[in-house]
């Protein structure tokens, strides 16, 4: 059996096409195709719900992305997969000296060491302190206290007791011997913090800087004997026992640690350089800039948020970003400046830090404005201005312009926000959360810019429109007039901006 094609007819196929141009035409296959491709539905149609995410935000996501939890308590216990991923809760107790002052000084220090406990991940189960007029040489506290605290751990059954100043190696050592748990100092607490959340590789440098100056003087070793160990004829007449290697595990330690030391420090100074490069480039083009200082948790992120828009990190909590922003942005007229977020203060910020951050901290002592925050809403706000003070002065800072702006004022009590303002002559009080006083704000800070020195007037031809424009950004206009000829303009100037105009000066 054969199969016998339909005759082919040249007419009846060009018939069967016409109408195809035609865009209304249903029968149209480029429209069919279209309404296909109208109709179908890829999978991936709905936006990344993190597209809208600032880089703030999505950091604080990823920090929070490992829960906490207090569920853990050994690990003998049958855990689930989810339960092993968490982070164990240590169980802390907080002990502090009250050496003079009122008690209220006393209760905001231990707050505050109760937010750094809970910041570096622990769970604040008691607190004590103790009325001396200095701390016991050799338990930090006295005997009578050291048996409560011990009673106090065994209670609770806590696993690491807190103390609320920076204790020598001994009074660590002997105050673990009493107690029998682990103990830290507030140093060693705080450079926990700053080791969770530096991100840069400038940060995290600068924080195993400070750690290894602080561990270096608090190496243990193997007990007494080895740590006096000299070995080989260095021995002496000790006879059998006293030879051996001669460097100790402690020696070799320290030794590893200053070879580390001086590899951090080598590679800081690098990025020194590359931090400087970019500060003499803003200096020779005279950009002013605001550094924005505090204490931490003063708001001082949400601030710059809210002023430039940067879209770091916030979050409710001490040492929440330890790495430095920078953000150009404008005044009203149209001059361009600089505004960085720095690393927040503390009361008795270890000194390890602030030689380890020193480069960071530059940014604040070679501003030309410091926007100091204080959260109007602390117990405390005097205090807060105060220690930041001492860190300024200690940075070579203390002499620059400074602006305070209290934050913080939508939940602050209005009685204490009244007294700062009366106390701080130059001063507005803010609200980074909900916008109020920003306007005010913003106006204090461009009235504190430096302005440019050099006045000039001038006769600008319009074909040179790029120099109206950089009057704009690095200059001040005081008049400015179209003519005939070109654009009369008079104001003030840098240096450099002030060269090129005084070929069309009048």
């Amino acid at each position: 059996m054969t199969n016998h094609a339909e005759d082919f007819s040249l007419a009846a196929a060009l018939r069967a096409t016409e109408g195809w141009d035609d865009p209304d035409d249903p029968d149209n296959p480029d429209n069919r195709a279209a309404d296909t491709v109208d109709d179908w539905e890829s999978g991936y149609a709905d936006a990344d719900p993190d597209d809208d995410l600032t880089t703030g935000e999505l950091d604080l996501v990823e920090r929070h992305e490992l829960r906490r939890v207090a569920g853990l308590r050994t690990e003998l216990e049958d855990i689930t997969e989810v339960e092993y991923r968490q982070l164990r809760l240590e169980r802390v107790v907080l002990v502090g000296v009250w050496t003079g002052g009122a008690i209220s000084e006393i209760e905001n220090a231990m707050a505050e060491l109760a937010l750094l406990a809970e910041t570096a991940g622990s769970e604040v189960l008691d607190a004590i302190y103790q009325r001396r007029q200095s701390p016991d040489p050799a338990t930090y506290i006295g005997r009578g206290k050291v048996d409560a605290l011990r009673e106090i751990v065994q209670a609770t059954g806590a696993d690491t007791v807190i103390c609320d100043g920076e204790l020598a190696p001994s009074q660590l050592r002997n105050l673990e011997d009493k107690v029998k748990v682990k103990v830290v100092d507030r140093t060693a607490l705080i450079l926990d913090i700053f080791a969770q959340h530096a991100k840069s590789k400038e940060g995290q440098a600068q924080v195993e800087l400070a750690q290894l100056n602080y561990m270096k003087q608090r190496l243990r070793g193997w007990g007494g004997n080895l740590s006096r160990q000299a070995g080989g004829r260095a021995a002496g007449g000790e006879g059998i026992g006293g030879r051996g290697p001669g460097e100790t595990k402690i020696e070799t330690d320290r030794r590893r640690i200053n070879d580390k030391i001086a590899k951090l420090r080598r590679e800081l100074k690098v990025m020194k350089g590359t931090r400087d490069t970019k500060r003499q480039e803003r200096r020779r083009n005279e950009v002013p800039s605001v550094a924005i200082a505090g204490y931490t948790n003063a708001g001082k992120s949400s601030l710059l948020n809210r002023l430039t828009g940067a879209g770091v990190l916030v979050e409710d909590a001490l040492f929440a970003t330890l790495d430095p922003t920078t953000r150009r942005t404008a005044t009203a007229d149209g001059r361009v400046y600089t505004m960085s977020d720095t690393v927040g203060f503390v009361r008795h910020l270890p000194h390890q830090l602030v030689e380890a951050f020193r480069s960071t901290l530059e940014e604040v002592a070679d501003a030309d404005l410091i926007v100091h925050v204080v959260d109007g809403s602390h117990p405390d706000p005097e205090g807060q201005l105060n220690a930041v003070r001492e860190v300024l002065a200690e940075i070579e800072a203390g002499g620059i312009p400074e602006l305070v702006v209290i934050n913080k004022v939508d939940a602050a009590d209005p009685l204490v926000v009244d007294r700062v303002l009366r106390r701080e002559p130059h001063a507005v009080a803010v609200s980074a959360r909900t916008g109020d006083g920003i306007a005010d704000a913003l106006a204090a800070i461009e009235a504190d810019l430096p302005r440019p020195r050099v006045e000039f007037t001038a006769l600008v031809p319009y074909a040179r429109g790029d120099l109206i424009d950089r009057i704009h950004k690095d200059g001040e206009i005081g008049t400015l007039e179209h003519t005939a000829d070109g654009t009369r303009i008079t104001g003030r100037a840098t240096e450099a901006l002030a060269g090129e105009l005084a070929a069309y000066a009048v």
